[in-house]
């Protein structure tokens, strides 16, 4: 139900405006434990260096766990026809970082290739259900980042 709610008009309509302030909201009343989008699918922040500003950027996402700690990203821009400014900043500055339930820990961001893009469609719509009618309404090409953690503790 959730998943049908969100590819809806209104939600891609609203949600871009209504749903950061709640992220933050929440995150600021639990410490960053808590994610609103964590409640119902796997969520992380993530920490990138701005492609432009060179600023640090915190963008609340959903991903796709995958083995050995790796996970996937997806900028669906809630299928407006730009891509977010994230996947910009992950492509200048690949190192960043994310927070999962309030654990931040370092993170090399990788596009996904074409070579493996229809598999890892199908592991990102068993997770969420009909996730890739986000790039049909878009009219591009989602870009998609595989996230692997890194040993440096530093991030």
């Amino acid at each position: 139900m959730v998943a049908r709610f969100s590819r809806t008009r209104f939600f891609r309509r609203v949600g871009p405006r209504a749903m950061p302030p709640l992220e933050r909201g929440i995150a600021r009343l639990t410490g960053g434990r808590v994610q609103l989008s964590g409640l119902l699918v796997p969520s992380l922040v993530l920490h990138t260096i701005g492609a432009v500003s060179g600023l640090e950027r915190d963008t609340p996402l959903m991903y796709c766990p995958e083995s050995g700690g790796r996970m996937l990203v997806t900028g669906s821009n809630f299928a407006r026809e730009t891509h977010p400014a994230w996947t910009a900043n992950l492509l200048a500055h690949p190192d960043a970082a994310v927070s999962v339930r309030g654990r931040r820990f370092p993170v090399h961001a990788t596009r996904v290739g074409a070579d493996e893009l229809e598999q890892v469609w199908e592991a990102l719509e068993r997770q969420w259900p009909g996730y890739r009618q986000y790039e049909r309404a878009s009219g591009r090409a989602l870009r998609i980042f595989r996230l692997e953690p890194v040993a440096d503790s530093k991030a």
